[in-house]
């Protein structure tokens, strides 16, 4: 494929209700786009960084500068075999896995599309419908909060999880476990907790959970070794895995034993792969964390997380849980039975509404080579 175009836009969207995590709250959202053209053919990624650098190191505007300033100029023009191809063009580059990310999987979907097929078979994925879970942002109350959980539970999602923090964990944890005993249930703390914490942690035990998710500090493989000695329920690792060699030193150390997957955070679909494989190799089970992507982002989730180690439910819900409109159509459903069917259509498998995404629009950067688009 010879890459013809690259423009990236920041999209302003609304998230349809606040969302609270330990590093604070989200409802406006300022999303990165990105469309490839190459040989003709249109695809899209979708850089998942957040507004302030909370999460990890990056955000919305340093991926833009990244993009800008390095990826874009380095790829434009050049002829790939592959999209997987694109990671030596790119490896000088330090960090910055979501920026790349965002670009490597708009290549992904070209390749799909050219060898037409859908993504997920192209990336050796078996599954053709996907088990959902739905995370929950911080209540103002434990009551608040099994209301929530009564309507997800309702909605058909198979694994609840839970956001938590210091002075917002036990007690929320206990009413919904009260509530419903044998759901899989699961918390995440996004770094909210010391290794100083773990008699306070030990305590989660109780509650028969399915995992505590990054508990400790986002690059502290160490602690979390130590964490895991002390407390029963599993540790999985979100923030402190960015490549294959992370989650090796992590599965080895003993610092989990179970690691979320997310998209941007590993570099896109070929650094996705490799993290799969290592867990797979270790017997360790993976799945697919969300970053309140628009569909576009969604939409590559549905196809990494089709590969045969996704073993647990992921947090890939519906659109209609965070977007009024949603970027692309048809909208994610999640059926009855909490479950997503993989699309059959060659590429991402859905169509982008640019008409929308022209609204949402605030900035564009293009850079092109020779252009051709084909109908």
């Amino acid at each position: 494929m010879k890459i013809e175009s690259v423009t990236i836009r920041e999209v302003r969207m609304r998230l349809k209700s606040p969302f609270e995590t330990s590093f604070g709250i989200t409802q406006d959202r300022r999303i990165l786009l990105v469309e490839v053209i190459a040989d003709g053919v249109r695809g899209w990624g979708e850089i998942t960084t957040v507004e302030a650098p909370s999460y990890n190191s990056e955000t919305t505007d340093t991926a833009w500068h990244i993009v800008s300033d390095f990826i874009a100029p380095a790829i434009v023009g050049r002829n790939l075999a592959t999209a997987s191809e694109i990671s030596p063009l790119v490896a000088g580059i330090r960090g910055n896995y979501m920026a790349k990310a965002g670009v490597e999987n708009a290549l992904w979907d070209i390749e799909a599309q050219q060898k037409r097929t859908p993504l997920w078979k192209l990336l050796g994925g078996i599954r053709e419908e996907i088990a959902c879970g739905v995370s929950l942002s911080i209540c103002e109350s434990p009551e608040a909060l099994v209301e929530k959980v009564e309507r997800e539970l309702a909605s058909g999602y198979q694994r609840i999880k839970l956001k938590i923090k210091p002075g917002k964990d036990e007690n929320f944890i206990s009413s919904v476990r009260k509530e419903f005993p044998n759901i899989l249930l699961s918390v995440d703390a996004n770094s909210a907790y010391r290794l100083e914490d773990a008699q306070h942690l030990r305590r989660f035990d109780d509650f028969k959970l399915l995992m505590i998710e990054q508990p400790l500090d986002w690059d502290d493989i160490h602690s979390h070794a130590i964490l895991q000695k002390q407390i029963n329920t599993p540790i999985c690792l979100d923030e402190c895995i960015n490549n294959d060699r992370h989650a090796n030193a992590a599965i080895e150390s003993g610092a989990c034993k179970i690691i979320n997957i997310k998209l941007g955070r590993v570099g896109g679909h070929s650094g996705a792969r490799k993290v799969h494989d290592v867990c797979t190799a270790h017997e360790v089970p993976a799945w697919c964390g969300g970053m309140l992507e628009s569909g576009i982002g969604r939409a590559h989730n549905i196809a990494m997380s089709t590969l045969p180690g996704f073993t647990l439910p992921g947090d890939v819900s519906a659109s209609r849980r965070y977007w009024a409109d949603d970027v692309i159509e048809p909208k994610v459903e999640v059926s009855a039975r909490g479950t997503i069917l993989a699309p059959q259509s060659p590429g991402l498998g859905f169509a982008v509404k640019d008409d929308l995404i022209e609204r949402l629009t605030v900035r564009t950067r293009n850079w092109h080579d020779a252009v051709r688009v084909s109908a």
